[in-house]
């Protein structure tokens, strides 16, 4: 933890003043959440939830950790996922089951440094069958933001589980290879949650949420990066590669308890 303070308290004095972040607003009616439907909860099997967008008809990003039990650190058995897509008071515009699910094979669950979990803090979710509904539209992915660049979140979280919230403007606090330091509001249920950029006019998701943090006082989120990550994700969905992590997987490896939103 100590990198990570340093890194820290070294952005925070670094950081360029800017516009105040914007206040999280809920998107708990139909009106609100339009355009924003295909982020979705994603319960586990009991085990609590995560956030993820569906970036393709049938794929769903979110946080490597999300795939683990926080309290044993063994799997979660990918027939116990389930994508509620647009999830708001007790209904959702799409429901799916996990086909694969698959974290990237360079995130330890656990380990000592929390910067080195969250580079790889990635997770691609395939499902039963594709979502091709007008009200969810999958995200395109993009470029990762620079220092100082405005981003927003939409994510699901403790006290705020039944309908998601929109922080229409935080910013990136500081960058490292595969990490952004954002300003960004979450809280326990926002692991997973896409992080937005708007690029060619439209909002692109451009990370996912790992982990929170607060160092003197301020709060800020830790950001994994996609760029080589998520090609590589992509290649093993699409592969026989991606069935043999799922049996490696779902065998019970042992990992330790994460630190995580």
């Amino acid at each position: 933890m100590r990198a990570l303070f340093a890194l820290l308290t070294a952005c925070l004095i670094a950081a360029p003043a800017g516009a105040e972040d914007a206040r999280l607003r809920s998107l708990e009616t139909g009106d609100a959440g339009r355009g924003w439907n295909a982020v979705g909860r994603i319960n586990l099997g009991g085990r609590g939830f995560c956030t993820g967008a569906l970036i393709a008809p049938d794929l769903v990003l979110t946080a490597g950790h999300c795939l683990y039990d926080k309290e044993t650190g063994a799997r979660i058995d990918t027939a116990q996922i389930e994508f509620l897509a647009g999830w708001r008071n007790g209904r959702a515009e799409a429901y799916r089951h996990a086909r694969l699910a698959i974290a990237h094979p360079d995130f330890v669950y656990g380990g000592t440094e929390k910067l080195d979990r969250v580079t790889h803090d990635l997770a691609l979710i395939a499902l039963d069958q594709p979502i091709r509904l007008p009200s969810v539209q999958p995200f395109a992915t993009g470029a990762a933001p620079g220092m100082g660049d405005a981003v927003g979140v939409v994510s699901y979280g403790r006290d705020r589980a039944e309908a998601p919230s929109l922080q229409e403007m935080c910013s990136v606090l500081a960058r490292k290879p595969g990490l952004l330091v954002l300003s960004c509001d979450v809280d326990f249920g926002s692991s997973g949650a896409p992080v937005f950029a708007m690029q060619d006019g439209e909002p692109r998701v451009v990370s996912v949420v790992s982990a929170k943090a607060e160092v003197e006082g301020r709060k800020v989120a830790l950001g994994a990066g996609l760029d080589v990550p998520l090609a590589e994700l992509r290649a093993l969905i699409a592969g026989d590669a991606g069935q043999s992590l799922r049996r490696m997987g779902e065998g019970g490896a042992k990992f330790v308890k994460p630190g995580a939103p």
